[in-house]
């Protein structure tokens, strides 16, 4: 065996692409680490104590927690069956179904805002006012808007996970007497729960950080549709900038929470391919 030393980066990669890559690679890492760290030194400058015993903060934080969680959970449902279906599926205008759903990513959040607005209203908002149910400048619509705008992402995340997975392992399973749900619940989703948890995780940072669409179909009312984000909208508007920062560092740790988690699920997946035996 060989015992010179050998770099870990192919001879082929190396040289001036390479350099300008891991240059510009430093620069957005330095201005990020500014940006973000400028945020949590600045943020000791306001007052915490007042902040986090504000009504209207525990009330925007207790609404984000209730909506994000449930919107996360209808989303994901949702998305395992869509992202199945489309992992395991050919069929004729499955790019055009892909591009619908692919639409809320694309789409500015306040042009989607308007088409939920459209929709819960004039369309069908008599006939669920008859029904009992009121989306349009509720809790309600903050939880729909949230789930519209996390939607396309879970079904990404998914999609990938069951695409991972080889669909002739579900054949073996029907051909050792398993229905098509058993193999599904035995061999598919525990094959699948890693990616799954990750694609849970990053849509519920998702719904946490949606505003646009939630402003225009539920509104900004401080303490009735009141989201973390929405609060930062209102303070900045009202001026209160140390409270905009105490909120925004709130939504930071959150955010930095659900990547540790999502790296950490992901971090199998994640590994370099080996280039081949060392001589």
């Amino acid at each position: 065996m060989d015992s010179r030393r050998r770099s870990s980066i192919p001879v082929a990669t190396r040289g001036w692409p390479l350099i300008l890559s891991v240059a510009a690679l430093i620069l957005v890492a330095l201005f990020f680490l500014f940006l973000f760290g400028g945020l949590l030194a600045y943020s000791w400058k306001a007052s915490w104590h007042m902040a986090l015993r504000s009504d209207e903060l525990r009330c925007a934080a207790l609404l984000t927690l209730r909506t994000t969680l449930a919107s996360t959970v209808a989303a994901s449902v949702l998305a395992l069956a869509c992202a199945y279906a489309l992992a395991r599926l050919d069929f004729p205008g499955k790019a055009f179904v892909e591009a619908l759903l692919d639409m809320p990513i694309v789409l500015p959040p306040l042009a989607s805002g308007v088409a939920l607005l459209i929709f819960f209203g004039p369309m069908v908002g008599g006939s669920l006012a008859n029904a009992g149910l009121s989306i349009v400048f509720s809790q309600a619509g903050v939880m729909v808007a949230q789930g519209f705008i996390a939607l396309p992402f879970a079904v990404r995340l998914f999609r990938e996970a069951f695409s991972s997975i080889d669909p002739q392992l579900e054949g073996i399973a029907r051909n050792l007497g398993c229905t098509p749900g058993a193999a599904f619940l035995k061999i598919t989703l525990p094959l699948a729960r890693r990616g799954i948890a990750s694609g849970v995780a990053m849509t519920w940072a998702r719904t946490v950080g949606e505003f646009g669409a939630t402003a225009m179909l539920a509104g900004v009312t401080r303490m009735k549709t009141e989201t973390l984000s929405a609060a930062i909208f209102l303070d900045m508007s009202a001026g209160e900038l140390e409270d905009a920062i105490v909120v925004s560092v709130l939504l930071f740790v959150a955010a930095m929470a659900v990547l540790v988690v999502y790296r950490a699920l992901t971090a199998e997946r994640s590994r370099p391919i080996d280039s081949g035996p060392q001589r």
